[in-house]
């Protein structure tokens, strides 16, 4: 059965039924929405504050490929699995976008018998937090552009505003556009552009926000442009904008709770992009977590050099956290397309590729052991098509890397298929020391953490940038220069060139363009040909999803 087949003949239990019985939350904390979704009170997190945290576990994984890999499957898995040994586990996912759900990625809540559900809901505009965040960024940019049409008392300067619009769709056409058009009554002419929701940097602010002060604080730090001289910024406060778009995430910033295919808890919670924000669901549902369960599983997004990197440096920086053990996923399908392999030809059996893509692994594995000090697992997320000979090499080539290395199979058979899985990394957190860290100190420059991190992470022998973008960075260092760096880049590779697979060294990284994020407090630095809108494939996925006369949905996997 496909994925949206299984979910659909699940057995689901009343979410406010289920949180009392498992956590003791009684149903006045809760906000329910249908029987199966439910949003979290502020009130009982913030109760929550004495209670001892529990163990913080990491999912990320190698390169993604067209063969995929099961990050958020794993996660799921993984989390089923500690509950049938009695671990008392939570997942925290990210919100799934629209974007890629219609586009080529498809759905984000696990797959197979190792689900989050209700699995339509989740997909497809699960409790609305990702249309409040759209409407409160959209909220700033109507009013930037009234101000100006009123006289502009502010003197923004409107070839210098940084604020763009956003909506959460795949749609190229929007990157660049003009608005106001049409004569002095539509407004003032000038350029403008779309991004995708998930690169917003109000998603950014609600994934970091630990309150409703601290959220309506960096709502009103977002530098929107600058005015005539071209070096005093303007912000959303000067507008007066933070208490409205606060408003209108009121609900958003509380915690969804659901279920999984074996009626475990799962918080699902904010939903930044990997590789164009910072990947990670919010501060709010991990730290609720921690304090409701003896281990969270998280994930973050797309490969270690991206999610893991940015999960370490920026949202474990920030908000405090220490994870105890990482959980590194991969298929041997997509180790063999990282050994040059074409689609059409993983299924078959080919050592030689999986030898060759392995390097791909090995680099993922090292810089989460060595930068980031981590101890890790390695999970082979199993496919039917995986032979004897290919696990056997794959198992071999671990053992010399010194890695633990499972065979999990909770796609076929849920939490039961993950229990070896979840027994090593419970090991794993029992028997080693942590020696977490940071990949680069937060006192060096802007441009100095770039260079760390292209040249520890992604193994680069050059960073590059036009002088303009040096310009830039050299002029936030006094007041921003212990912000962390957001990479965006593509997820296909470790250098900017999606081609390269495997694990290029010497590589050049060109950073094409930074950007403030002062409200989430970090620099976005793009790298190569990165765009913070994407576009939809020739044949999208939106294609083969479909709904009956019983309002029964088909096709989202």
């Amino acid at each position: 059965m496909s994925d949206i087949e299984i979910a659909q003949r699940a057995t689901l239990k009343p979410i406010i039924n289920l949180a009392q019985e498992q956590y003791g939350i009684a149903a006045e904390h809760l906000d329910p929405i249908g029987h199966y979704k439910a949003k979290l009170s502020l009130e009982y997190v913030n109760s929550l504050t004495d209670k001892t945290d529990g163990k913080l576990i990491l999912v990320t994984a190698i390169s993604p490929t067209p063969a995929g890999e099961g990050k958020t499957t794993t996660t799921v898995g993984l989390g089923d699995a500690l509950n049938r040994l009695n671990k008392k586990a939570i997942m925290c996912l990210r919100e799934p976008s629209l974007g890629p759900c219609f586009g080529v990625k498809g759905g984000a809540a696990g797959g197979g018998y190792a689900q989050v559900v209700p699995m339509e809901d989740i997909n497809l505009h699960f409790t609305g937090d990702f249309h409040a965040i759209g409407v409160a960024h959209n909220l700033l940019s109507a009013l930037i552009d009234n101000h100006i049409n009123h006289g502009n008392e502010l003197d923004i300067d409107p070839r210098r505003i940084q604020w763009k619009r956003v909506v959460d769709m795949n749609d190229r056409a929007l990157r660049n556009i003009v608005v106001g058009m049409g004569g002095a009554a539509n407004g003032y002419l000038r350029e403008d552009g779309f991004d995708i929701v998930v690169a917003s940097e109000v998603m950014a602010i609600l994934c970091l926000a630990t309150s409703r002060a601290d959220l309506k604080e960096r709502l009103g730090r977002i530098v929107i442009g600058y005015k005539s001289d071209k070096v005093t910024p303007v912000y959303a406060r000067d507008l007066k904008a933070q208490g409205a778009m606060a408003a209108l995430l009121k609900d958003a910033i509380k915690p969804n709770l659901v279920q999984t295919l074996e009626n475990n808890i799962a918080i699902i919670h904010g939903g930044p992009f990997a590789n164009i924000a910072h990947g990670c669901n919010t501060v709010t549902a991990t730290k609720t977590a921690l304090k409701l369960a003896d281990y969270v599983v998280t994930e973050a997004g797309f490969g270690a050099d991206l999610g893991a990197e940015k999960f370490v440096d920026i949202k474990c920086r920030m908000a405090g956290l220490e994870p105890s053990a990482v959980v590194l996923v991969a298929t041997i399908r997509a180790l063999k397309f990282h050994g040059g392999v074409a689609k059409d030809a993983l299924n078959q059996e080919n050592l030689a590729a999986l030898d060759k893509g392995f390097e791909n692994l090995d680099r993922h594995y090292k810089n989460i052991t060595q930068h980031y000090g981590l101890p890790c697992v390695i999970c082979i997320n199993h496919f039917t098509f995986d032979t004897e000979n290919e696990i056997e090499l794959l198992k071999e080539k671990c053992a010399i890397l010194g890695a633990t290395c499972v065979v999990s199979k909770h796609w076929a058979n849920g939490g039961a298929g993950a229990e070896e899985l979840a027994q090593e990394v419970v090991q794993a957190i029992e028997n080693n020391e942590s020696a977490f860290t940071f990949v680069y100190d937060e006192n060096l420059s802007l441009w100095e953490k770039i260079e760390t991190i292209a040249t520890k992470v992604y193994g680069a022998g050059n960073v590059t940038a036009s002088a303009k973008v040096k310009a830039q960075l050299n002029a936030w260092n006094k007041d921003y220069g212990t912000f962390p760096i957001c990479m965006a880049k593509t997820q296909m590779s470790f250098s900017t060139n999606p081609d390269l697979k495997g694990a290029p060294s010497g590589h050049t990284v060109e950073i094409r363009d930074v950007r403030l994020a002062n409200g989430a407090g970090f620099i976005v630095a793009i790298a190569g040909d990165m765009m913070t809108m994407p576009g939809l494939p020739k044949i999208p996925a939106a294609e083969r999803i479909d709904i009956d006369d019983n309002g029964k949905i088909t096709g989202l996997f």
